[in-house]
């Protein structure tokens, strides 16, 4: 079965890591294979097929073609239907062993990833997880690429062919200096917040959904600093230049730099975000993306 119309499965691989890479060297590079093996490979099947499955870019790589797309998504039920099928016969022992390549949206990584790599490590130790942390806008990119079979991230900015598993709802808080007017309250409203500086978490999307949760009520918010780094953002609101809206928060509310951080709740009804375990919907999840949603589900669940 390795052959077909004089088409291998070593052939398909290259294939897929090209379309991935956008590139015949850096494909090289991944599989550990001289560059001529992979170009080999990829016109032994334009060849076979009697298509053209990629455009040449002149110093920009390389882009599938729109048949060069449907061996793409083809090749991968392929290859993830094999994989199955040697995994069921191997027997449970066997069933997960093997690399999984797996995305998750860089902020929330730290709270819940070294729990999820913990358990799977115990339970399935044949597993060889390998992460990548990226932002919205991104994610969706690595799971359409097959860069990544699943991820674990907000619903932000995922593309219409991604299926959601949403493990949890996630309201945002404000963080406030411990000397704040209104650390010791119950709750407070944007309205209370909206003239004040505010440290904005300045990533795709996540400023949009920040700066929305004012300008849906009329509210302008006075922005005055803004950062990439969610620890940048507390240790600036510890040091007292203004306050931040979050959604993690972490098991202590010290700050790399010193002080202390408040979560007061937000009074206002704002719109949730919600975290997930996502993955292409024309592709079966194989049983070790499955160990990792369900490794995430446990995780997010007890982490309330």
């Amino acid at each position: 079965m390795d052959q077909l119309r004089g088409i291998s499965l070593t052939q398909l691989r290259y294939f897929i890591r090209v379309a991935e890479r956008e590139s015949m060297t850096r494909a090289a590079e991944d599989l550990f294979v001289a560059q001529s093996a992979v170009s080999s490979a990829v016109a032994h099947l334009e060849k076979e097929l009697g298509v053209q499955l990629f455009i040449r870019r002149h110093a920009k790589g390389l882009i599938l073609t729109a048949v060069g797309k449907e061996l793409l998504l083809r090749a991968r039920q392929t290859l993830t239907a094999l994989a199955e099928s040697l995994e069921s016969i191997a027997g449970e022992s066997q069933a997960f062993w093997g690399p999984l390549s797996v995305v998750c949206f860089s902020p929330i990584a730290p709270f819940y990833l070294p729990a999820i790599l913990a358990g799977l490590k115990r339970d399935h130790p044949g597993l060889e997880v390998n992460v990548t942390e990226a932002v919205a806008g991104e994610v969706g990119e690595y799971l359409e690429s097959g860069r990544a079979e699943v991820a674990l991230t907000y619903d932000l900015a995922l593309g219409d062919g991604i299926g959601r598993d949403v493990l949890a709802e996630i309201r945002p808080y404000a963080a406030l200096p411990a000397g704040h007017r209104l650390a010791g309250a119950d709750s407070v409203r944007l309205a209370d917040l909206a003239d004040e500086p505010m440290i904005l978490v300045d990533l795709p999307y996540s400023r949009d959904y920040f700066i929305g949760v004012f300008t849906e009520r009329g509210l302008q918010p006075n922005v005055q600093y803004r950062s990439s780094s969610y620890e940048t953002v507390r240790a600036m609101v510890a040091q007292d230049h203004g306050y931040s809206l979050l959604h993690q928060r972490p098991a202590t509310d010290s700050t790399y730099a010193g002080g202390s951080v408040v979560a007061v709740p937000i009074a206002d009804d704002v719109v949730p975000l919600r975290v997930v375990v996502a993955a292409l919907q024309s592709m079966r999840m194989s049983r070790r993306a499955n160990a990792f949603a369900e490794r995430c589900r446990a995780v997010v669940t007890a982490a309330g």
